[in-house]
């Protein structure tokens, strides 16, 4: 079995894709929780990023997911959605601006192999959570892709990204994401030398799926509100 606390690669100086575009749309309405969930980086907000966070939902839904960026309490770059969801195959949903520090990891938290080992990893950092309960519930052959072309669009277009690293790795006392369902080496080997063996349906309009958001019952558990 994967120890999620060990996921991590680092992205090497040659190979970086020069043109990357992912079929992402704004989840509905989450413009107006950005204030309250998100911050001002306090690094320049292109050469200042140096990691991607995986992290993976402990929730069913992209509804639930996004409750706790309605509530405050933690926001993320993106969101992938699962197979019961109509939006799954089609596209991810855009949560927060790559410009802005997203909070999905505690400000206190740090490994000595990412970034120096510095803290406040919000700031220097985008987030991609995936939808998934983590309990007996494997990933989609599309999530995992749909999450890798995420890492290369973020690699050609961030030159100081270094680091793709789990969360359970940076928070391994509270934190088990993307859990040990999530095939690391598959997903590794997607973002170096991608396999287009399950592309992405074309873009659909956020005013196709604007109200084919179905809510389900369960709250997201994936983050913690600090910025």
């Amino acid at each position: 079995m994967t120890e999620p606390k060990t996921y991590q690669f680092d992205l090497p100086s040659d190979g970086r894709p020069t043109d990357v575009s992912i079929p992402e749309t704004w989840y509905p309405g989450i413009k107006a929780y950005w204030e309250g969930c998100t911050s001002q980086r306090d690094v320049h907000p292109i050469n200042g990023i140096r990691a991607v966070i995986i992290h993976a939902t402990a929730g069913a839904s992209s509804e639930g997911a996004v409750s706790v960026m309605k509530d405050g309490k933690a926001s993320f770059h993106w969101l992938v959605p699962d197979e019961n969801e109509p939006q799954h195959g089609s596209l991810v949903w855009a949560c927060a601006p790559e410009t802005l520090a997203a909070w999905h990891v505690r400000n206190d938290k740090s490994h000595p192999d990412v970034n120096s080992g510095k803290t406040r990893v919000n700031h220097w950092s985008l987030g991609i959570e995936v939808v998934n309960t983590q309990i007996n519930d494997p990933f989609s052959d599309w999530q995992v892709k749909a999450t890798a072309d995420i890492v290369r669009y973020c690699w050609a277009k961030y030159p100081n990204l270094h680091h793709v690293v789990s969360h359970a790795k940076l928070d391994p006392n509270r934190r088990t994401d993307p859990g040990t369902k999530f095939p690391w080496d598959k997903f590794k080997s997607l973002v170096l030398s991608p396999i287009e063996s399950v592309p992405f349906a074309s873009v659909v309009s956020l005013a196709t799926h604007a109200d084919a958001v179905a809510p389900l019952a369960d709250t997201s558990t994936c983050c913690v509100v600090e910025d």
